[in-house]
Protein backbone atom coordinates (compact mmCIF):
# COMPACT_ATOMS: atom_id res chain seq x y z
CA UNK A 1 0.00 0.00 0.00
CA UNK A 2 1.11 3.78 -0.97
CA UNK A 3 2.32 5.87 2.08
CA UNK A 4 0.45 8.90 2.69
CA UNK A 5 0.69 12.20 4.87
CA UNK A 6 -2.03 14.39 6.78
CA UNK A 7 -0.18 17.32 5.09
CA UNK A 8 -2.53 19.48 7.19
CA UNK A 9 -2.07 17.95 11.06
CA UNK A 10 2.00 17.47 9.73
CA UNK A 11 1.90 21.35 8.69
CA UNK A 12 0.36 22.50 12.18
CA UNK A 13 2.99 20.54 13.88
CA UNK A 14 5.90 21.68 11.80
CA UNK A 15 4.47 25.43 12.25
CA UNK A 16 5.20 24.80 15.91
CA UNK A 17 8.32 24.28 15.71
CA UNK A 18 8.62 26.94 13.12
CA UNK A 19 7.26 29.79 15.42
CA UNK A 20 10.10 31.39 17.92
CA UNK A 21 7.62 32.33 20.48
CA UNK A 22 6.44 28.69 20.83
CA UNK A 23 8.54 26.34 23.45
CA UNK A 24 8.36 23.23 21.24
CA UNK A 25 11.49 22.76 19.44
CA UNK A 26 11.21 19.49 18.03
CA UNK A 27 8.31 17.35 16.29
CA UNK A 28 8.50 13.42 15.33
CA UNK A 29 6.81 12.14 12.21
CA UNK A 30 5.40 9.14 12.49
CA UNK A 31 3.82 6.38 10.58
CA UNK A 32 0.14 5.33 11.58
CA UNK A 33 -0.40 2.35 9.13
CA UNK A 34 -0.02 3.65 5.75
CA UNK A 35 0.17 7.44 6.76
CA UNK A 36 2.73 9.47 8.19
CA UNK A 37 1.28 11.87 10.55
CA UNK A 38 2.41 13.94 13.81
CA UNK A 39 3.87 11.93 16.72
CA UNK A 40 5.46 13.74 20.08
CA UNK A 41 6.40 16.90 20.14
CA UNK A 42 8.86 18.88 23.11
CA UNK A 43 10.98 21.65 24.44
CA UNK A 44 13.73 19.18 25.75
CA UNK A 45 16.17 17.48 23.06
CA UNK A 46 16.76 14.64 25.65
CA UNK A 47 12.79 13.86 25.44
CA UNK A 48 13.15 13.63 21.47
CA UNK A 49 16.37 11.52 21.88
CA UNK A 50 13.90 8.91 24.12
CA UNK A 51 11.81 8.93 20.71
CA UNK A 52 14.67 6.95 18.40
CA UNK A 53 13.99 3.75 19.65
CA UNK A 54 15.32 0.22 18.19
CA UNK A 55 11.94 -0.64 16.65
CA UNK A 56 10.76 2.56 14.96
CA UNK A 57 11.47 4.90 11.78
CA UNK A 58 10.45 8.51 12.15
CA UNK A 59 10.89 11.80 11.06
CA UNK A 60 11.85 14.82 13.20
CA UNK A 61 11.84 18.41 12.51
CA UNK A 62 14.37 20.18 14.73
CA UNK A 63 14.81 23.74 16.11
CA UNK A 64 18.81 24.39 17.15
CA UNK A 65 19.50 28.20 18.20
CA UNK A 66 23.00 29.09 17.03
CA UNK A 67 24.92 32.38 17.29
CA UNK A 68 26.06 34.35 20.48
CA UNK A 69 24.47 36.48 22.79
CA UNK A 70 24.52 39.74 20.61
CA UNK A 71 23.36 37.37 17.32
CA UNK A 72 20.96 34.28 18.29
CA UNK A 73 19.39 32.31 14.76
CA UNK A 74 17.21 29.65 14.64
CA UNK A 75 18.38 26.85 12.38
CA UNK A 76 15.98 23.80 11.27
CA UNK A 77 16.73 20.22 10.68
CA UNK A 78 15.32 16.97 9.76
CA UNK A 79 16.52 13.88 10.57
CA UNK A 80 15.73 10.47 9.87
CA UNK A 81 15.98 8.17 12.46
CA UNK A 82 15.42 4.14 11.52
CA UNK A 83 16.39 2.13 14.38
CA UNK A 84 18.21 -1.21 14.30
CA UNK A 85 15.20 -3.46 14.24
CA UNK A 86 13.37 -2.02 11.72
CA UNK A 87 12.75 -4.64 8.62
CA UNK A 88 14.93 -4.18 5.76
CA UNK A 89 11.82 -3.90 3.71
CA UNK A 90 10.65 -0.61 6.02
CA UNK A 91 13.78 1.30 5.20
CA UNK A 92 14.22 1.15 2.08
CA UNK A 93 10.56 2.62 1.77
CA UNK A 94 11.42 5.11 4.31
CA UNK A 95 14.31 7.36 1.91
CA UNK A 96 11.12 7.33 -0.70
CA UNK A 97 8.82 8.42 2.07
CA UNK A 98 11.09 11.49 3.06
CA UNK A 99 9.74 12.81 -0.64
CA UNK A 100 6.19 13.38 1.13
CA UNK A 101 7.65 15.11 4.46
CA UNK A 102 9.59 17.31 2.84
CA UNK A 103 6.49 18.83 0.82
CA UNK A 104 5.33 19.71 4.45
CA UNK A 105 8.97 20.33 6.11
CA UNK A 106 9.91 23.34 3.42
CA UNK A 107 12.17 25.29 5.68
CA UNK A 108 15.25 22.90 6.37
CA UNK A 109 19.01 23.95 6.83
CA UNK A 110 20.36 20.81 6.99
CA UNK A 111 19.17 17.27 6.65
CA UNK A 112 20.64 14.06 8.23
CA UNK A 113 20.37 11.04 9.79
CA UNK A 114 21.60 9.26 13.10
CA UNK A 115 24.96 7.26 13.61
CA UNK A 116 25.15 4.86 16.36
CA UNK A 117 28.71 4.91 18.26
CA UNK A 118 30.38 3.57 21.27
CA UNK A 119 30.14 6.34 22.82
CA UNK A 120 26.47 7.40 22.28
CA UNK A 121 24.67 8.83 19.07
CA UNK A 122 26.41 11.39 16.62
CA UNK A 123 23.76 13.12 14.23
CA UNK A 124 25.37 13.96 10.88
CA UNK A 125 23.94 16.95 9.56
CA UNK A 126 26.23 18.19 6.18
CA UNK A 127 28.63 20.61 8.12
CA UNK A 128 26.78 20.11 11.84
CA UNK A 129 28.13 17.15 13.90
CA UNK A 130 25.93 16.78 17.23
CA UNK A 131 26.76 14.36 19.82
CA UNK A 132 24.58 12.89 22.50
CA UNK A 133 25.70 10.99 24.93
CA UNK A 134 23.34 8.73 26.48
CA UNK A 135 24.94 7.47 29.19
CA UNK A 136 24.66 10.85 30.75
CA UNK A 137 21.15 11.19 30.70
CA UNK A 138 19.07 9.60 33.62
Amino acid sequence: MATKIDKEACREAYNLVRDDGSAVIWVTFKYDGSTIVPGEQGAEYQDFIQECTDDVRLFAFVRFTTGDAMSKRSKFALITWIGENVSGLQRAKTSTDKTLVKEVVQVVHEEGGWNDDQNGSRCLLGSWVIVVDFQRWP
